[in-house]
């Protein structure tokens, strides 16, 4: 016999059989696709970010509106796979492969965090598998967002549980691992310094900065060219293959007098990480610090902000809280109450934000 399959019912047995509940409305939702993404990644990785995201979408060119699965889209899950500690970049790893390319991503090792309320953040993945756990364990996994949750049953020694499967267990130290704590004033006077010890730079073409004058709450507004600016300036150049270099700048009239590639040597952070924490601590050093946006919701607190986070403050606030939908803002999280003072502290203290 024959039967006819819609495209409802296909993506119906996929999250079906990605452990995800269906949902009518909105089949390809960001856990779909971060779910079908984990799936890609353990049979392509290590693999470039350009790949990951070519065979989702010829995966579903026959199965969604075109509109709704863009490559930016992607891209941003992605990058929320690598924050959530799913995907690896080539400085967390050790490879003497000299066909490894410096914008390879790698799947993680399988492994867990045990948040403060007890609860159980799952990451990591295993090769043409979307789960690592026994249907038991597999069946109480939650899709929250981008992320995977367990939480414990009355009496249950969950991670135990999880360490008998041979899942690692990460510290919330270890996961939660930040840079010192400096004054602003000092991790730019550092940064400039070094960018001052290099040599004269040649012309760099079709560089990109981050515009100090624009306002802090339109990010992609701050992006341009560099006019006639003089000063030092984070930006990004294009290289031959792959995304443009994060850098810092130093102009005069527009053109680059001296230039320092971001990440530093022996740093364990992204070039993208440094370039955002540099930039927050331009703003606060020129009295435009950047802002977030803080409302009561529940029985918690909703924060919305307007740029990037770095990777290890975005991390605490997986930890800590949950990702929400975005409202007139480029990332959001919720709070519980008793996690929100503290929080809110570190967001002040070690990335030099306001509330507005």
């Amino acid at each position: 016999m024959i039967i006819r399959v819609t495209k409802s019912d296909v993506l119906a047995e996929c999250r079906q059989t990605l452990g995800l509940t269906v949902d009518a409305e909105d089949p390809l939702d960001d856990a779909m696709l971060a779910a079908l993404l984990r799936r890609s990644a353990g049979i392509h990785c290590p693999c470039s970010q350009t790949t990951l995201r070519a065979s989702l979408l010829e995966s579903l060119q026959h199965l969604s509106e075109s509109d709704k699965i863009s490559s930016e889209r992607i891209d941003a899950i992605i990058e929320g796979l690598i924050m959530a500690g799913d995907l690896l970049e080539l400085h967390d790893v050790t490879t003497v492969d000299p066909e490894v390319k410096g914008t390879w991503v790698f799947a993680a090792p399988p492994g867990f965090v045990v948040r403060s309320r007890g609860d159980v953040f799952l990451l990591g993945i295993v090769p043409d598998q979307e789960v690592f756990l026994p249907q038991s364990l597999a069946s109480r996994v939650v899709s929250d967002g981008l992320t995977r949750v367990i939480a414990p049953e009355f009496s249950e020694d969950l991670p135990g549980r999880l360490r008998e499967w041979g899942l690692q267990e990460l510290s919330v130290d270890t996961w939660l691992r930040s840079p010192r704590k400096v004054l602003p004033q000092e991790h730019l006077r550092r940064l400039t310094r070094l960018l001052r010890e290099q040599p004269p730079s040649g012309a760099v073409n079709d560089l990109q900065i981050l515009d100090p004058e624009q306002p802090v709450t339109y990010y992609r507004g701050r992006w341009g060219s560099p006019g006639n600016r003089t000063g030092v300036f984070v930006a990004r150049r294009p290289q031959e293959y792959g995304a443009p270099l994060w850098c810092l700048v130093e102009l005069e009239v527009g053109a680059v007098v001296r230039l320092l590639d971001l990440p530093l040597k022996k740093s364990r952070c992204r070039g993208c990480d440094e370039a955002w924490h540099l930039q927050m601590a331009i703003d606060r050093c020129r009295q435009n610090p950047q802002v977030y946006r803080r409302r009561p919701e529940g029985d918690g607190v909703r924060l919305d902000f307007y740029a990037p986070l770095p990777e290890w403050a975005q991390r605490r606030l997986m930890i800590f809280g949950v990702s929400v939908p975005r409202e007139r803002s480029l990332i959001s999280y919720w709070l519980p109450a008793e996690a929100a003072a503290s929080e809110e502290r570190f967001l002040q203290e070690r990335l030099w934000l306001n509330p507005e």
